[in-house]
């Protein structure tokens, strides 16, 4: 975090030296935009419903939370490992003066807490399973020999996003040194993520899978600096749907949950014009 925290008083540094050439009267129309950063995430507790043969049953209430990887130059900036923190990605294009639209991955990482105690409701009738019964709202342990349940690498939105920006020096004249904007939009995408799920007595699952569909909105203010690059904090919330969750090697075997999303994020990339 030391570091992030002088990397960052570098870029204001740069940022103020190049105020008169970030201050041109320029247009954003035709300008194609690149961002990467990472992300910071928090879920609202979800019902998850699991179904196969001779099992049929509801946890309620379930609780989950990220999995931050702990901030270091690796894997951070190492090329080969910069997918195994929480990341965003975003390519755009400005399609007038204030509107732009862009596609990309947020990489989300959904951890369900281990050992929590949740409400069970259905069945399970599976030969030699220790937990076989029929449960109406009982209390349950979730340990590891009952349920580990994983989207680790990762919980992967990917989205389409139309955005509006507002350059703050245009709305009031004189009062900012600094190219600062101000972004809000709406996206709309698929689920992707590789689940990582050990159920009941069944082998453990690790794999990718079109599982759902979500919705999310954001706001955010960017910093820009010599003229073609900026920093941005993001805010976004959203909605995520997983009626196609695999959790075993068995093809009639999913899960099901649907929860709320929120993100903090911090981003850094590049606009260029194409052509003239």
């Amino acid at each position: 975090m030391r570091n992030l925290i002088v990397f960052i008083g570098l870029v204001f540094s740069i940022a103020v030296v190049g105020q008169e050439d970030i201050l041109v009267p320029k247009t954003n129309k035709g300008k194609i935009f690149v961002y990467w950063g990472w992300n910071r995430g928090y879920y609202s507790n979800s019902d998850i419903h699991f179904t196969g043969d001779n099992y049929d049953f509801i946890l309620k209430d379930v609780v989950a939370k990220d999995r931050q990887t702990k901030f270091n130059v690796d894997p951070y900036f190492n090329p080969s490992r910069i997918t195994i923190p929480q990341t965003n990605f975003k390519a755009g294009y400005f399609i007038s003066e204030k509107y732009n639209i862009s596609f990309g991955v947020d990489h989300m990482k959904y951890v369900m807490k281990q050992n929590q105690d949740a409400i069970i409701n259905g069945s399970i009738g599976i030969e030699g399973n220790d937990f076989n019964g029929m449960y109406q709202d009982e209390i349950i342990k979730l340990t590891t020999d009952f349920l580990i349940f994983e989207h680790t690498d990762g919980l992967n939105y990917v989205n389409i996003e139309i955005n509006r920006f507002d350059n703050l020096a245009q709305l009031f004249p004189n009062k900012f040194p600094l190219e600062i904007n101000i972004t809000e939009g709406f996206g709309i995408g698929g689920l992707y993520p590789k689940t990582n799920a050990r159920l009941l007595s069944f082998e453990q699952h690790d794999d990718y899978n079109i599982a759902g569909f979500g919705t999310s909105a954001k706001v955010g203010i960017d910093i820009a600096f010599l003229k073609h690059f900026f920093l941005r904090f993001e805010g976004k919330a959203g909605y995520i749907n997983l009626p196609n969750i695999k959790t075993t090697f068995v093809s009639a075997d999913k899960a099901n949950q649907q929860f709320f999303f929120l993100q903090r994020n911090f981003l850094f990339g590049g606009i260029f014009r194409i052509g003239k």
